[in-house]
């Protein structure tokens, strides 16, 4: 890499010399000691990574000067240093890597062009960190559920290659896998540089381009834990209409803070990333979980070096600034669909009541069902909290909320409290660390007694895998048609997301989760009402069960400890005797099995040239969905049950693979056949194109039958007929999955006409030669009087510029014609490019061919 401003420079470390790119060699270009933090990181990146090329002196000269206050127009070019993978978004990467090594060979004839297809930077994937919860409630649980495979044999051990860099210290940048999907995750695997425009464009919800700053003042008291703080900052945020793609926290308040969970729920708040800077509370952290000494010392020297240390005194300027009082904060949920709808925890039995009649269509509706289940009979209704889950997340690698909970079950079970029969109670601690204080404190224990048993380590509910309700429950639920409730400590809780049987899900502290399984229901005021009796028949109260902040201090300091962390990491790399037990083979080129229901070779490379593509218009195109406001990516490519009836069900089951083997569409994500048949198949997708039903349906324009949108795409692409969706606001909102752009694009899908998108989402249809368009301003399908039974022409061409205007026409079926404008969003001259060639891996293989 060249260094045209004399950055580079040797620093002497306890870990020995190490090269750094100092950022004060800028001081001339701005004032680089009153940028965010978070800037500070994309100026380093940038002049680590210049080359003249991807990252030019332009692109230092607009980080260095960059003014949060008068945010201009010029693009930020960002190469991260690392890229993290969990195997939800890891297996899919690793087929794409594979199927690129197979398509450069195709193209070029050369199998030793294989090689060229490697991460260019270090890749880190975690493997099993899904799990899905069958047992339950039982001391075999973990046992068991390990024994079911959630993500199958995929034939890959680690990732390929990996450019290591020469020895430079670089501030941490993990690109986080909730960002990634096919813009994001690939660009950086394949050494692309993002490019992001600082200018605001995005609807605001898309919260793009500018910085927002929190201010914590005081501490939390009893039972406001992480999660609320969260919550709450980003109902601040929210209501302040703050648009910020990285939220800095800072100043008083930080101390106490528990960032780890408040930056993972950086989307609650609108945000791609929650950034704290780098201080004292970080090294403790370093040396608690067993970092070497001398690296902890590196790493605050390099910090304090760079100016990149967190400093009180000194002056940053942001976009925004919001005061929020730590102490103000209530407890609260966020339900029953999205997981930025906060309910203070006083309101949530009336805003239930409320949902009860608006969201659901139910007000006053009594009914009750007879159960027997667990040698119990019982009566549901309308609320009952069929899951309780502490599911992995970074709630469960956080001692306070987990030592909290405990504390909540162990009040509970000396007062002879305990789960409701129809509640199925499941702990995925985040480590065996958490195990591990948890069984010190004696807490487990008590957890055990309310039902909450350990079910496995990793993703579970939160992000589908909550498996099968107990018959009987699911049952009643469906026949007596009951709005079931979910209460969980994940972060995302969208429809059809959690469970098929389960209407309402809400997002809660760890704490909250205990208490919610002892109650049963959602329909109760926590703050008021007896969670229940004890043995003598006392009404006992949530106040009476919950712990304080100086009960949960002392057991997390007596029980959390470095020794902890040394020993049950000490081999994290070698995995369980399975995992080293499976066979595999050498070998540039992956040996595609035909019969995998796991894993197949994607067809997004057949037919590809090293030839330049060209942007030619989409005509004739038909609509193959139109749809509402605030779709989700899991409305787009479902995360969970995969319906024995569905299309991706029946392609299983024509392939073998029994219904108790399922597993979910996330565990699937290697194989385009499985998740092209689940694209817009989420139980809950309401396409008005099908009115009266729910589920992936629609209206086939070849010969006017309703039927799955996977198989009405089938018949147009038989025809060769290209495809549209129409959307409402905020397209794409959500976890952004790669799968939402993938499935989108093999249906035959070639534009999106949305009223707005998400920006991750909008990003990702154009890493997959999709093109998203905007109404004009004020404007939507309705308004201007489309139906979804017209016949799209978008004339587009190879002239095509950043945010153009495209004139869009739309001939109804008597002839008449709606015109309009529509914008392009494709924002940047490098997404034009990908959107040219097919896509963002369309071009990095056409670059590597004609290398």
């Amino acid at each position: 890499m060249s260094d045209p401003f004399n950055a580079r420079a040797t620093l002497s470390t306890p870990l020995g010399e190490r090269a750094i790119y100092r950022l004060d060699a800028l001081k001339s270009i701005g004032d680089v000691d009153s940028l965010p933090y978070s800037i500070k990181v994309l100026l380093e990146a940038a002049l680590r990574n210049h080359d003249g090329h991807a990252v030019t002196d332009e692109d230092i000269r607009a980080i260095a000067s960059y003014d949060a206050t008068k945010v201009g127009e010029t693009e930020i070019a960002f190469s991260p240093g690392r890229v993290v993978l969990q195997d939800f978004t890891g297996v899919p990467a690793i087929v794409d890597l594979a199927a690129m090594r197979s398509a450069v060979v195709k193209m070029t004839g050369d199998e030793s062009a294989a090689q060229k297809v490697n991460p260019l930077v270090p890749c880190d994937l975690v493997i099993d960190h899904s799990v899905q919860v069958d047992a339950f409630n039982s001391g075999m649980a973990l046992l068991i559920n390990a024994e079911i495979p959630e993500v199958g044999p995929v034939g890959f051990r680690q990732l390929p290659g990996g450019a290591t860099g020469d020895g430079n210290r670089a501030p941490g940048e993990p690109r986080i896998p909730g960002e990634g999907g096919v813009g994001q995750r690939h660009r950086a695997l394949s050494g692309q540089p993002g490019r992001n425009r600082q200018s605001h464009h995005d609807d605001q919800r898309s919260r793009s381009g500018w910085m927002g700053r929190r201010r914590n003042r005081g501490r939390g008291g009893d039972g406001r834990s992480a999660d609320l703080h969260a919550v709450a900052g980003g109902d601040r945020l929210q209501a302040d209409r703050i648009p910020s793609r990285r939220s800095n926290g800072n100043r008083p308040g930080l101390e106490g803070a528990n960032r780890a969970t408040i930056a993972n729920m950086a989307p609650e708040y609108g945000a791609t990333m929650g950034f704290f800077p780098v201080d004292e509370q970080t090294t403790r952290y370093l040396r608690l979980t067993g970092r070497d000494e001398d690296l902890v010392a590196t790493v605050e020297q390099y910090y304090r070096e760079q100016g990149l240390w967190r400093e009180d005194e000194r002056e940053i300027v942001y976009s925004s600034t919001i005061e929020l009082d730590m102490g103000s904060v209530v407890p609260a949920l966020a339900g029953p669909k999205r997981p930025q709808d906060r309910i203070e925890l006083s309101d949530m039995k009336s805003q239930w009541h409320t949902d009860m009649e608006i969201t659901f269509g139910k007000a006053g509706d009594r009914t009750k069902a007879s159960v027997e289940s667990e040698g119990q009979s019982f009566e549901m209704s309308h609320g009952d909290v069929v899951v309780a889950a502490i599911t992995s997340c970074t709630n469960t690698s956080n001692p306070d909320v987990m030592v909290g909970a405990g504390l909540v079950a162990r009040r509970a079970r000396e007062k002879g409290l305990t789960r409701k029969p129809w509640v199925k109670t499941s702990l995925a601690p985040g480590s065996t660390v958490v195990t591990e204080y948890l069984t010190q404190s004696g807490l487990l224990e008590d957890l055990e007694a309310t039902g909450f048993f350990t079910v496995g380590y990793g993703c579970t509910t939160c992000i589908g895998n909550s498996g099968p309700l107990p018959d009987e429950v699911s049952k009643a639920i469906n026949e007596a048609d009951l709005v079931a409730a979910s209460v969980l400590s994940g972060n995302r809780n969208f429809e059809g997301r959690i469970n098929p049987d389960v209407q309402a899900n809400y997002l809660a502290s760890p704490p909250l989760v205990v208490a919610y399984a002892l109650a049963g229901t959602v329909d109760i005021d926590l703050i008021s009402e007896p969670l229940g009796r004890d043995r003598a028949g006392n009404e006992v109260f949530l106040a009476d069960i919950w712990p304080t902040q100086t009960e949960v201090d002392e057991i997390v300091a007596a029980s959390v400890t470095e020794k902890q962390f040394r020993t049950q990491y000490a081999d994290v790399f070698k995995g369980p005797e399975a995992w080293q037990a499976i066979d595999t083979s050498g070998g540039a080129l992956y040996s595609w099995d035909a019969s995998s229901t796991y894993v197949q070779e994607p067809p997004f490379f057949a037919g590809l040239t090293t030839e330049q593509g060209t942007i030619g218009p989409i005509e004739g195109a038909r609509v193959l969905a139109k749809l509402g406001d605030s779709v989700t990516t899991d409305h787009i490519s479902p995360a969970g049950s995969i319906a024995p009836d569905s299309p991706a069900g029946v392609y299983l089951t024509d392939n073998g693979v029994t219904g108790a083997m399922f597993n979910s569409y996330g565990s699937r994500r290697g194989n385009d056949r499985v998740m092209t048949r689940g694209t817009f198949a989420n139980i809950r997708v309401r396409n008005q194109l099908a009115p009266g039903t729910e589920g992936g349906w629609t209206t086939d324009f070849t010969d006017g039958e309703v039927k799955s949108i996977y198989e009405a795409s089938l018949n147009y692409k038989k025809a060769g007929v290209p495809l549209v969706v129409l959307g409402g606001i905020d397209y794409g909102m959500g976890s952004s999955r790669d799968w939402a752009a993938k499935g989108t694009f093999l249906l035959g899908a070639r534009a999106v006409i949305a009223k707005s998108f998400e920006r991750i989402h909008r990003s990702n249809l154009i890493g997959m030669g999709v093109l998203p368009l905007e109404f004009p301003e004020g404007m939507d399908a309705d308004s201007l009087g489309l139906d979804g039974t017209e016949t799209f022409d978008i004339a587009v061409d190879d002239s095509l510029q950043p945010r153009q205007g495209v004139p869009v026409t739309a001939t109804k079926s008597d002839g008449s014609v709606v015109e309009f404008t529509a914008t392009c969003r494709i924002d940047t001259p490098v997404e034009v490019d990908y959107y040219r060639n097919g896509g963002i891996l369309h071009t990095v293989l056409k670059q590597m061919a004609q290398s």
